[in-house]
């Protein structure tokens, strides 16, 4: 078994769609970033390669090349999905907590579930969504950015 974590956050502007996990989530400011800035995916990806020995997001995805400007995670995520295969490596299971003080989102878990279970070719049972706020201390609590932590395990396969 091998197990990775993972951590992201951006500042939340006017102008931009907040997505988190793939879903548009109603609200009136977004993430701000060079992809979608989506902070549940990010910090999933980057739980994936440290599991996987595979570097960061940075490392795969740089922010100084066009090709990723504005990129949705998902389709991130769907090349991370690729290198897992290439090292036969199945998932065991996704624990991530997103820390943002408003919208409330637990009405679109299910929805973010279900779009990182398509992508990773797994059960929505394995993955496991949970939100929470900073308690208004920082600039969390100030809303001015959220923050997405991630934990996986991952299990080696011989075929």
């Amino acid at each position: 078994m091998r197990v990775g974590f993972g951590y992201d956050v951006h500042p939340l502007i006017l102008g931009r769609k907040l997505i988190l996990g793939g879903e548009v989530i109603p609200y009136q400011k977004g993430l701000d970033g060079y992809s979608d800035a989506d902070v549940l995916i990010h910090s999933l990806i980057d739980a994936l390669l440290g599991a996987a020995g595979e570097g960061d997001i940075g490392q795969h995805f740089p922010d100084n090349d066009e090709q990723y400007k504005n990129i949705s995670g998902l389709k991130l995520l769907q090349n991370i999905y690729k290198i897992l295969k290439r090292k036969k490596l199945t998932i065991n299971n996704i624990d991530v907590s997103v820390v943002l003080e408003e919208p409330r989102i637990a009405p679109f878990i299910m929805k973010m579930k279900k779009n990182i279970a398509q992508v990773l070719k797994i059960s929505s049972e394995k993955i496991n969504i949970k939100a929470t706020t900073n308690e208004k201390m920082g600039f969390i609590g100030r809303r001015e950015g959220a923050a997405s932590y991630c934990v996986v395990s991952l299990n080696e396969y011989t075929e």
